[in-house]
Order: C-alpha cells, then structure tokens, then sequence
C-alpha cells in the first residue's frame, strides 16, 4: 500500500478579502474532488487572502498509480486560471 501526498501553494491575484479566496478555493478543491479519487482541503495560509495550501491525498497498491494523477491535478489547477501555482511537493509513503 502506497499514500501519496500532494502539497500545492498557490497565489490568488483577484481576492480583495478572505470571502472571495474562500469560495475560489473551495470551487477549486471540488472540482479536483469530483474529478480525482483523492480526499483534499486547504492545510495552510488560511488567514491569508492571496495564499493558499491545497493538500492532496491518494491511497493505491502502487506508487506508479498516484503520480499521474497528481500530475493531472497540479495541470487542471493550472488550467483553471484563479490561480498560480507557486510551489509544489510530492510525498509517498509505503507500507
């Protein structure tokens, strides 16, 4: 067994208060849900209104598995246009 964990921060330019980030986060968060089998929620910076932590988990016997997804995910944040990323980290963990 495999668990993959994806960390993306990402930068928001339009949010001018906390309201706004929230709901360009949250509409960002589950769109990956509905398209990815992978369990997300914002993890830092959620006091900061132009910042965001996403993290990403994935369970799958392999590690060849979990990476293309993650590969997926990362390009369809990108792709969404709300925002830029501007660090990413891949973790896997094998039991």
């Amino acid at each position: 067994m495999v668990v993959g964990v994806l960390r993306v921060e990402v930068f928001l330019q339009t949010p001018q208060n906390l309201k706004e980030k929230r709901g360009i986060v949250r509409r960002l968060l589950g769109r990956c849900r509905s398209r990815f089998p992978v369990s997300a929620a914002e993890v830092d910076h959620q006091d900061l209104w132009q910042r965001a932590t996403l993290g990403f988990a994935m369970v799958e016997q392999e590690e060849k598995e979990i990476d293309p997804c993650f590969t997926r995910i990362e390009r369809e944040i990108l792709l969404s246009g709300l925002v830029e990323i501007t660090a990413s980290d891949r973790e896997f963990l094998h039991y």
